[in-house]
């Protein structure tokens, strides 16, 4: 018996496979980092298509807890094979905590960038969030 259902083309399923990489939970940047808010303290890192762009990390430069850091302005860094990308605080505060696990284990951020990947948590300066994206605007700017 012949199928004649017609098939996704392997872009429509790549899109797709991207499309569910962005978390609704969560904001995000242009720069392609994310952030969760919670009792004002923000956890950071990169997003699945940053990652994905960068291909395999192989090393991060992380913040030192106590220092201040300013909204869009480098605060980390990740080199992959292809390149090193510098990391932007979405929001301005000061580093309280370092994903001390990311020296050891870099491919941690390829593998799970919005879990075990994340690359620290700041305590937060301000409320003000007006410089994030929703998911859904992250989704857009990515063109999808």
């Amino acid at each position: 018996m012949a199928n004649n259902q017609a098939k996704p083309s392997p872009s429509a399923c790549l899109r797709e496979a991207i499309m569910s990489s962005i978390p609704e939970d969560l904001s995000y940047t242009a720069e392609h980092e994310w952030v969760s808010i919670e009792n004002e303290i923000a956890t950071i890192g990169i997003t699945d298509y940053a990652q994905d762009a960068l291909t395999d990390v192989v090393w991060v430069e992380l913040p030192m807890i106590g220092d201040k850091v300013e909204s869009m302005e480098p605060f980390a860094s990740v080199e992959s094979v292809k390149s090193v990308s510098e990391i932007y605080a979405p929001l301005s505060g000061e580093v309280i905590e370092v994903n001390e696990d990311l020296e050891a284990a870099p491919e941690t951020i390829n593998n799970d960038p919005y879990g075990n990947g994340w690359i620290c948590r700041i305590k937060l300066d301000t409320e003000d969030l007006s410089g994030l994206l929703d998911h859904e605007e992250y989704r857009s700017l990515l063109g999808e």
